[in-house]
């Protein structure tokens, strides 16, 4: 997930580096049955988010599975990203909106099935 605008840079550069790569050493990604939880933990109301859809085979640097925030469910672990986003990586890019709360809601399953 990232905002509009980084995508449209990182289209250009090639990759993405989005700042937790510099702060935490590492690009946060998530299952699309998790990204809800960041999404509204950091982003409540953003209009401006895209989810990007990543085939692991074309990363160039390694995924860890780590645990996220306390908050986060029991024993769930998100994949961290040690390196940038490659472009060539992302396989689909689609918008990723609020509803009239503010909340964003858990992906249908049957949409990445």
């Amino acid at each position: 997930m990232c905002f509009a605008d980084e995508w449209h840079r990182a289209r250009s550069a090639g990759e993405l580096r989005p700042p937790s790569l510099t702060l935490d050493g590492f690009v946060h990604l998530s299952r699309p049955d998790q990204v809800h939880l960041p999404a509204n933990r950091l982003f409540p109301g953003r209009e401006d988010l895209l989810l990007l859809f990543v085939d692991p085979g074309r990363l160039t640097a390694r995924i860890e599975w780590e645990p996220g925030v306390p908050t986060d469910p029991d024993s769930m672990l998100f994949p961290h990203l040690y390196g940038p986003l490659p472009v060539s990586a992302v396989t689909d890019v689609v918008d990723y909106r609020p509803d009239s709360t503010g909340r964003f809601a858990p992906l249908p399953p049957d949409r990445f099935a």
